[in-house]
């Protein structure tokens, strides 16, 4: 058994993880934390879901400092989950391949002081406060996984990936204190262009607005009177106190949520109420109705066609074929006394694999059809009005079908396929595909296929049964377009000498509340007095520094001089910062 979550995953995936540089975390870091999560504690034990106060210890989450992710890995695994850290922003497919997997990426970064009401960069606050809490829950956790399973078979487009890459780019940079005015507003620029772009609303376009309005922003229980259980209400200590008043409507949760869409950088202008954990499973699979994985035949195509991304089609016979699908021609047929449209011809660009039960056939990889692949489907004439697939031995060799005959193959659908067969490969009883050579594929006049090609490999099947969202074995796959790795948030700059000065302030009062019996009052006003008079406009500092004048009994000149401090920094910080400090000032008495 692995030892950590991490040994776990594949390559694919490995490569969006990082390591938790504990160390790069600074006293103001941990102080920062430590005032959301106060304020956090304080608010959500009357309006959070009741599961949450008791998830932050069950998952691994402290109040006074920045979890590990290590030990978080460790306590999650009471719940069959595990954590690993992230870099910033990951692909959403990414994301979702590992919460499929039952594993939770964090984000390593910590929000600046800043920041410190929401960032739109995830974040340690985000990934552990927010959505690692909820896994306590049963319900919850079924949920969970049941819609990261269906989400990782959605079809994304090209469209989505390039509007990711920009949202990554402009919350990266605006995370980043070193990056410049000028970056911020190229990097917005960017973004308005891809959406500027985007054509139609593709299946992970409704899907992750399901996240959305679930596990990111939802409510549940009564509608008059819910409770928060969305990640992005639990990590935005702003937000959060503001949902919940009567004045942003409360929607009862339906499928029809994927229909509204969300702009990440405002409050939720409306929000939608779940009765309970296991409402948002029965709501889900409505939504999993409405999926090409589910649908499959010429809508899935479309979609497919659509996206331009790396997708999988799956025949009635279990063979799965992986690719950019470039095109695809359909005709009528006879089924139950009804004609209906089917797909006849597919052709797909790039490299491609051939699969069955996601899992890559032999010598039916990349390598092989490294500039794609196309095959016809449909029925055969003389196959007894049933799918190839099915055919028997004996029935194979009354059409002229075993290895070394050359014959011509005809389909209902008009389509001929003429050759040597080479090769037939069954798994059970089902016919997946066969290899002819010498081989020619044409109808009518159209050709399709050229001897001079090489080899080629004949999907059988007669339907489209299911079209899904990337490769169908991703690891034997190899990369493909999930979304890049290239950026991340966080300082690089080294911090100035007034910086580092600030930074010791913050230990030495972390020293103190750790070890209040070891020091007198007298020392602990030697050290507040010092703090307050190197703090600049270091608001959470002095909001520290009220708190160590109510350590034991309350030293009244103490409170006085930093009550002072914190007015002069109201004035100066704006109605945000004012704010931050009140609710600082109202729990500063309260032990953590």
């Amino acid at each position: 058994m692995p030892q950590n979550s991490l040994e776990s995953l594949p390559p694919y995936l490995r490569r969006y993880c990082t390591t938790q540089d504990y160390a790069k975390y600074t006293s103001r870091d941990h102080a920062a934390w430590r005032y959301i999560m106060r304020q956090s504690r304080d608010y959500f034990k009357g309006n959070a879901v009741p599961i949450y106060l008791d998830g932050l210890q069950k998952t691994g989450i402290p109040l006074d400092r920045i979890p590990k992710i290590s030990e978080m890995d460790q306590a999650l695994r009471e719940f069959g989950w595990g954590a690993v850290p992230v870099c910033g922003f990951i692909p959403p497919m990414a994301f979702l391949d590992l919460q499929a997997r039952g594993i939770l990426p964090i984000a390593t970064d910590m929000r600046t002081v800043d920041h410190i009401g929401y960032t739109p960069s995830p974040d340690i606050v985000h990934e552990a406060a927010g959505h690692a809490p909820i896994i306590a829950d049963p319900g919850y956790r079924e949920y969970l996984r049941k819609y990261a399973l269906l989400a990782d078979k959605t079809i994304m487009s090209i469209e989505d990936l390039q509007v990711y890459e920009s949202i990554r780019v402009l919350s990266d940079a605006k995370e980043n204190p070193d990056t410049g005015h000028g970056e911020i507003e190229a990097a917005r620029k960017n973004l308005d262009t891809a959406i500027a772009k985007v054509s139609y609303v593709s299946e992970a376009s409704k899907v992750s607005r399901m996240a959305w309005w679930t596990v990111e922003y939802g409510l549940l229980g009564n509608i008059k009177n819910p409770k928060i259980y969305g990640a992005g209400l639990l990590s935005s200590i702003a937000e959060s106190q503001c949902c919940l008043r009567a004045e942003i409507p409360k929607i009862p949760l339906t499928v029809n949520c994927v229909d509204t869409s969300f702009d990440i950088t405002e409050p939720q202008p409306q929000l939608f109420v779940a009765e309970d954990m296991e409402h948002l499973t029965r709501v889900l699979h409505d939504l999993e109705e409405r999926l090409s994985f589910k649908k499959g035949g010429l809508y899935g195509l479309e979609e497919a066609r659509r996206a331009k991304t790396v997708n999988t089609i799956q025949l009635d016979s279990g063979v799965q074929v992986s690719g950019i699908l470039d095109s695809y021609e359909s005709s009528t047929i006879l089924d139950s006394g009804k004609t209906l449209p089917a797909a006849h011809f597919i052709k797909l660009t790039g490299p491609a694999q051939i699969c069955r039960e996601r899992r890559e056939l032999p010598s039916q990889g990349t390598s092989r059809h490294s500039q794609g692949f196309s095959s016809p489907i449909g029925r055969w004439v003389g196959a007894n009005h049933t799918s190839p697939t099915n055919l028997s031995e004996g029935e194979l060799n009354s059409l002229g079908i075993r290895k070394g005959n050359r014959l011509t193959l005809n389909f209902v659908n008009g389509f001929k396929v003429d050759g040597i067969v080479l090769n037939i490969v069954r798994e059970g009883a089902k016919i997946l595909y066969i290899t002819w050579t010498d081989c020619s594929v044409f109808q009518g006049a159209q050709k399709y296929y050229d001897p001079s090609w090489g080899e080629f490999d004949m999907l059988v099947g007669e339907a489209v049964t299911s079209v899904f969202g990337g490769p169908a074995d991703r690891a034997a796959y190899g990369h493909y377009e999930m979304g890049g790795v290239s950026t991340q948030p966080g300082r690089k700059s080294d911090f100035s000498p007034t910086e580092k000065k600030i930074f010791a302030c913050y230990s030495k009062i972390r020293d103190i509340r750790n070890s209040p019996e070891s020091n007198t009052d007298s020392d602990r006003k030697a050290v507040a007095d010092d703090v307050l008079s190197n703090s600049g406009n270091e608001w959470l500092l002095a909001l520290e520094v009220l708190e160590l004048s109510h350590l034991n009994k309350k030293n009244t000149a103490l409170e006085k001089r930093t009550l002072q401090c914190l007015s002069e920094q109201k004035m100066d910080g704006g109605s945000d910062v004012t704010e931050l400090i009140r609710k600082g000032i109202r729990i500063a008495d309260v032990p953590d």
